[in-house]
């Protein structure tokens, strides 16, 4: 047995896609791969990427609005 989630492999190719079931099985999964686009779950953060966080999105004095209680 595969590692593949073939239902949802299925339902991706076949609904999302709207690929013909020939065309579907036809495919190899590289190819699969690439119709479906990037990988959202990428790489985790290195020290570099929260750096630029970091620096992008600064921590600062809290406004009187979030230090009351109230969000």
């Amino acid at each position: 047995m595969s590692g593949f989630d073939w239902p949802a492999l299925m339902r991706l190719g076949l609904t999302g896609l709207r690929l013909t079931p020939d065309a579907f099985w036809h495919l190899t999964p590289a190819e699969l791969r690439l119709m479906l686009g990037p990988d959202r779950a990428g790489a985790a953060m290195d020290r570099a990427g929260l750096q630029d966080l970091m620096s992008a999105f600064p921590d600062g004095p809290r406004s009187e609005e979030q230090t009351d209680g109230r969000n």
